[in-house]
């Protein structure tokens, strides 16, 4: 049975040979090897990219391509490398000593840190006051150059380099070059590392996660009776649109209660199209396509039972702070994405509320509209309109209009009002009855 775990292997051409017989030698690693050669190491981000979603883990034939797809925000998977200091660098010094024409005390080094080479040094008992180093990764050329410009001076014998492609151009320059590869045991013991990484990856990706997707609107109290056709008509479209939003993820939907429902997925997939964690899910598109707000909590668990728990803690805790993040909890019940600091209240803008606003607007175009037949004066008059004419006094579509009056819905400033029930074909009008004394006490001009 072939193993299920997928490790990319990204370098080299010679050295990614190495690596994957060596992954299928005497003591093979319990995974598939994929292998992603290069000839520049500068080609690693796009080795990352090719390879995709179809590896759990990546392993790098040297520091150098690690951190190129590093800097280039390519790794969406673990990652690992093979190192190349101690055992790797005394190799390369031996096999300089074997030349007579090279000088061990007298090298020149890329990529590998002052404390990496000081140490390797101190091992076989060699000085390093005439070791130049050159710590920073960059691209070959770069390191080409450091490497001719301080042996045309006379400064070094010869050049070692971690980097493939600096070899080939100092070689093609003339310059004495000595590549640093890694060892056997290293490659044995980086292969271990990216089994590891990638076997913790994916129980991680597995992990059960659940949330809990609550809609006020539909949250009955004694103040708020919403009409049973209503209510069941909106649940019926949040039903499927959550059903929908939850095939993207593999994930299950059912309702908890009126006003609630439970979706069971994994970690992995929901951090898949919630920017791992950065933004709720569900919330954006019930709020485009039925003018909803809806609050979530998402939490993980050793259970089912505890993740809900953790579940329903993050939506308290969403519903009490008002943030964008910490939405979600971990096994341990900490936030995965912590809240950004929210500054003092009395910094905080005073803004007034959207809805406020939508219906002062409709209340002040509506009053312009009323006539002496309508009624006197000075008598408060019902506000009625549907989405045709309100988008007609904010100068919106339809369809923007059916969403500004569901904003109303949900903060309590307009009220659903039971169709008309006319022998006329084809859906009937939904009327909205605007709260206007929500406004307040007018000023008088």
């Amino acid at each position: 049975m072939a193993p299920d775990l997928t490790i990319g292997v990204v370098g080299p051409h010679d050295l990614v040979e190495r690596v994957m017989l060596m992954g299928h030698g005497p003591t093979p690693v319990p995974s598939r090897l994929v292998a992603a050669a290069y000839r520049d190491e500068q080609e690693a981000a796009d080795k990352v990219v090719k390879l995709g979603s179809g590896v759990d883990v990546c392993l790098f034939a040297s520091p150098v391509p690690y951190d190129f797809a590093r800097k280039a925000g390519v790794l969406s998977m673990p990652a690992t490398f093979v190192p190349l200091n101690g055992a790797a660098l005394q190799g390369a010094l031996l096999r300089a000593a074997l030349d007579s024409r090279f000088d061990p005390a007298r090298v020149s080094i890329d990529v590998l840190s002052r404390s990496e080479v000081e140490e390797a040094y101190s091992e076989i008992n060699l000085s390093t006051e005439h070791v130049h180093l050159r710590e920073e990764a960059a691209g070959p050329g770069t390191l080409a150059a450091f490497h001719e410009r301080l042996w045309r001076r006379g400064a070094t014998s010869v050049g070692l380099t971690c980097v493939h492609a600096t070899a080939e151009r100092m070689e093609q320059a003339g310059v004495p070059t000595v590549r640093i590869r890694p060892t056997g045991a290293s490659i044995r013991s980086a292969l271990q590392t990216a089994a590891l990484l990638g076997a913790h990856h994916r129980l991680e990706e597995s992990q059960l996660v659940v949330v809990v997707v609550d809609v006020p609107t539909l949250r009955e109290t004694p103040r708020r009776v919403t009409p049973r056709y209503w209510r069941d008509e909106l649940k019926l479209a949040l039903h499927r649109v959550l059903l929908q939003e939850a095939h993207r993820m593999s994930a299950s939907v059912w309702p908890l209660d009126d006003h609630s429902y439970l979706v069971t997925a994994t970690r992995g997939s929901v951090a898949s199209v919630t920017d791992g964690f950065r933004t709720p899910p569900f919330i954006e598109r019930v709020r485009d396509e039925l003018g909803l707000a809806v609050e979530v909590g998402i939490g993980m668990g050793r259970t089912a039972q505890e993740a809900e728990q953790h579940a329903r803690a993050a939506l308290a805790r969403s519903q009490t702070s008002q943030r964008a993040q910490g939405f979600a909890l971990d096994r341990d019940g900490r936030a995965l994405v912590p809240a950004p600091r929210q500054p003092p209240r009395n910094q905080l803008p005073q803004t007034r509320p959207k809805g406020l606003e939508i219906l002062a607007r409709l209340s002040d175009k509506l009053g312009d509209t009323l006539t002496d037949d309508q009624g006197r004066r000075g008598e408060a008059q019902p506000l009625i309109v549907d989405a045709e004419n309100a988008g007609k006094l904010l100068g919106v579509t339809p369809r923007t209009a059916r969403r500004l009056l569901r904003t109303l819905v949900e903060e309590g400033l307009a009220w659903p009002l039971p169709p008309n029930r006319t022998p006329q074909p084809g859906r009937p009008r939904q009327l909205y009855r605007l709260i206007i004394e929500k406004l307040g006490p007018k000023t008088p001009g």
